[in-house]
């Protein structure tokens, strides 16, 4: 892997990707932008027993960009965050476009069925299509 200046590493929930993606851009010394994209909100609110509106509507998002900050601080890294909501696939790559990314790492699980090989995990896959730079995936079991 060489060449690259910035990174964005899309994460799911998954602590193993976002460790070797920091992991691998700390190793070529590149800028590193982190996205964790969440659905949009479009259902009627039902507030019975909510008590903090803002975790309901980001889905957790904020929690998310809190864990994600404390691995890349275990692991040295400075990094950007970035909570987007929307279609996943099509935030991430209008991230990468925006952000000027050279690369972009995401993660997949390790698939062993004949039928999870034949209908694998369409946002890798659409990623993959329409990304404006080469995509690495990491398996995560």
């Amino acid at each position: 892997m060489k060449g690259y200046r910035k990174v964005l590493i899309a994460v799911n929930g998954s602590r193993e990707v976002l460790k070797q993606g920091i992991k691998l851009a700390q190793d070529e010394k590149t800028w590193i932008t982190i996205v964790k994209v969440v659905q949009p909100y479009e259902g009627d609110l039902d507030l019975t027993g909510i008590k903090n509106l803002n975790d309901v509507l980001d889905d957790g998002g904020a929690k998310a960009l809190s864990d994600i900050n404390k691995v890349a601080e275990a692991e040295g890294a400075l990094v950007k965050t970035r909570l987007e909501a929307g279609d996943v696939p099509d935030r991430i790559v209008e991230v990468a476009q925006e952000e000027n990314c050279d690369l972009i790492i995401m993660g997949s699980k390790k698939k062993k069925g004949i039928l999870s090989r034949l209908f694998g995990d369409h946002v890798v896959e659409k990623v993959i299509d329409r990304a404006p730079c080469p995509v690495y995936v990491v398996g995560v079991s």
